[in-house]
């Protein structure tokens, strides 16, 4: 059986103008797990310290609506049962899976390029020659992260994330400059990637370099996830 572990980001704090806190954006966990359940793909939920929290303005109702809504509502769905159970990344063992799916939500800028026990698990998978894949903010993850040869995991590799334009659009760019934080862009250029940009910052896109797979915001989501197992094969 296909194992993959979902990282989310622990970083649960206030960050809006409006007060509301930032983290995992929900439907950037909820529908790669549904993806992989799907398609019989066990998941295991990781974040550095084993805690994470909900992004508020991603369980709002002006965003989550419909059949994603009936699933936050309803603690007896696959996805919320399974999401109450996160290991803490120091205690998982990477040889075990064979994909690795950073979730988005802006609490991955925070934590996630010095999450560095969630890093060297990404890079376990990846050597051994398992996918590793990110979307949105997730893509936080991979800056910083060095491979066994010294060099940037981002090097010479092609990759995607949340737009600059979007957090202008959001009206957040002043927020990340506030708090230094890099936008997945800057983070992917500052090691040595190269950011392809979307031809819109809301459309599905996704991009794939080998068994290494980006999406650019929670539209790209199941995407990603789709990408991700497919690079397996």
């Amino acid at each position: 059986m296909v194992k993959a572990l979902i990282a989310l980001a622990s970083y649960n704090g206030k960050f809006y103008d409006d007060g509301a806190n930032t983290g995992v954006f929900f439907v950037e966990a909820s529908h790669p797990y549904e993806y992989f359940e799907k398609n019989g793909v066990d998941v295991t939920f990781v974040s550095e310290t084993g805690k994470f929290g909900w992004d508020e303005h991603s369980i709002s109702t002006d965003f989550l609506q419909g059949d994603d809504r009936k699933v936050y509502e309803n603690p007896d769905f696959s996805f919320m049962k399974a999401v109450q159970t996160v290991k803490k990344a120091s205690e998982v063992n990477p040889a075990d899976y064979d994909i690795f799916f950073a979730a988005g939500g802006h609490g991955a800028a925070f934590d996630f390029p010095t999450a560095t026990d969630l890093q060297k698990l990404y890079l376990v998978i990846w050597e051994k020659n398992g996918v590793v894949a990110g979307v949105c903010h997730g893509p936080c993850i991979f800056e910083n992260a060095r491979g066994s040869d010294g060099e940037y995991f981002l090097k010479g590799k092609k990759a995607t994330g949340f737009t600059d334009e979007g957090e202008k659009i959001m009206k957040i760019d002043h927020i990340m400059t506030e708090l230094k934080l890099k936008t997945p862009r800057q983070g992917i250029e500052a090691c040595g990637g190269s950011y392809v940009q979307p031809p819109d910052a809301w459309g599905s896109f996704t991009v794939t370099d080998g068994k290494f797979i980006t999406g650019v915001n929670p539209a790209s989501a199941v995407e990603t996830a789709e990408k991700a197992l497919k690079a397996l094969a």
